[in-house]
């Protein structure tokens, strides 16, 4: 029996906008916002924003191959061609049977090894803190300094409820300048936990340690720095103190 060539009408596909339905629809039954696929083609190494992404699902503007495979990757969508309707070559009962018999066969010698299914990537919307953490203010921590940002899922620390970036090299060698760390809030620290700290009005990510002063009974709060360049910060009874939270990373 002789085979159908694969066909597939290129003109017919871009007036009916098939690419950009077939994105849109993995986009949607992935459960993902424009932003968060967004957020997804960066970890991929394409930026990009929602409008290109919109007018691509539109029709407006065609990806180039590049961004098309990002955008495919990004949605686990492995078949593009049959999504856009392309028509498969029809074998009958018995050319599906050698068709299978052949699989087995290449599989068997190590020819072939069948594709894994590409894991489904689950996003979380997490605060993250528009001003770093030494910016010499506790104002960070204010509500409106922070925006929502997408995450894949198993970046995000178990208990974190922010994130903000480090600024500064106090915290070297363990924490850079720029760093993202995710935070958990508490009113509370153990010494040697890193927490972050408002004192004076302003803000510090160090390590909690606690020392005695001659003739006090309660051990003071002491603030240290992992480079030691930095000289530990004494926190004195006189001051505003507290602890806005635990650093998970």
């Amino acid at each position: 029996m002789a085979e159908r060539a694969w066909r597939f009408d290129a003109a017919e596909a871009q007036r009916e906008n098939r690419i950009g339905a077939a994105l849109a629809q993995a986009r949607r039954d992935r459960g993902l916002t424009l932003a968060q696929l967004c957020e997804a083609l960066e970890h991929a190494g394409l930026k990009t924003n929602r409008a290109s992404v919109n007018k691509w699902e539109k029709g407006e503007y065609i990806p180039n191959a590049y961004q098309l495979l990002a955008v495919c990757q990004a949605l686990g969508i492995r078949d593009l061609m049959a999504q856009l309707g392309g028509s498969e070559p029809e074998l009958d009962r018995r050319g599906m049977e050698k068709l299978e018999e052949y699989r087995r066969d290449l599989i068997a010698s190590g020819r072939y090894t069948p594709p894994r299914p590409m894991a489904a990537i689950t996003y979380l919307s997490m605060p993250v803190s528009l001003l770093p953490v030494s910016a010499g203010t506790g104002a960070f921590l204010d509500e409106g300094n922070f925006e929502m940002r997408s995450f894949p899922e198993e970046e995000v620390p178990q208990g974190a409820n922010f994130a903000l970036f480090v600024r500064g090299d106090s915290m070297e060698p363990r924490y850079h300048d720029g760093q993202l760390v995710w935070v958990q809030q508490c009113e509370t620290v153990r010494p040697g936990e890193v927490g972050i700290f408002l004192y004076d009005g302003s803000g510090y990510m160090k390590q909690y340690g606690e020392e005695r002063q001659k003739g006090e009974g309660q051990p003071r709060p002491l603030l240290i720095s992992f480079n030691r360049a930095y000289a530990p910060i004494p926190v004195s009874p006189e001051l505003e103190f507290r602890v806005a939270g635990r650093v998970l990373n």
